[in-house]
């Protein structure tokens, strides 16, 4: 039998959010939460329309999946982020235990990686460059675009 449900099948999904984030100005940065293979949480940045340096895809994602499951942890759950998450929301990661995070471009300025101890729960499974190249590409298109 073939499993359709790959990283590669999540991560189009993050993309898809990604760039409901770029059609509305804001920093394209998609994530998904997924539970059992259905997708519990679907999350883009909304720092600009909402005026909140919190509201980044992560943390709207995280909030959202723990009210579909009706708790704080999501410790079955895997988390599908276009963009290595930032300190911040690496925290709130750890603080819900989630399972696993898998992310598609590296932030060379202010990913959680930076760091020189790791600042996720222990327990999670943590895998890097899923779609790279479509990661990183609508986040150059994004920036590119703005400094014309």
């Amino acid at each position: 039998m073939i499993n359709i449900f790959t990283p590669e099948y999540f991560m189009k999904e993050a993309l898809k959010e990604a760039q409901n984030a770029y059609d509305m100005g804001e920093v394209p940065v998609g994530a998904i939460i997924v539970s059992n293979n259905v997708i519990i949480a679907r999350a883009h940045n909304f720092t600009q329309k909402l005026n909140d340096v919190t509201a980044h895809a992560e943390m709207i994602a995280i909030t959202s999946a723990a009210e579909a499951l009706g708790g704080k942890y999501l410790k079955d759950c895997q988390l599908y982020v276009t963009l290595e998450p930032c300190i911040m929301c690496a925290g709130a990661l750890a603080w819900a235990q989630i399972g696993e995070i898998y992310f598609g471009a590296s932030d060379e300025k202010r990913g959680a990686g930076r760091l020189t101890e790791n600042i996720y729960h222990p327990k999670t499974k943590i895998e890097f460059g899923i779609m790279k190249n479509e990661c990183s590409e609508i986040m150059k298109a994004f920036f590119e675009e703005r400094r014309d």
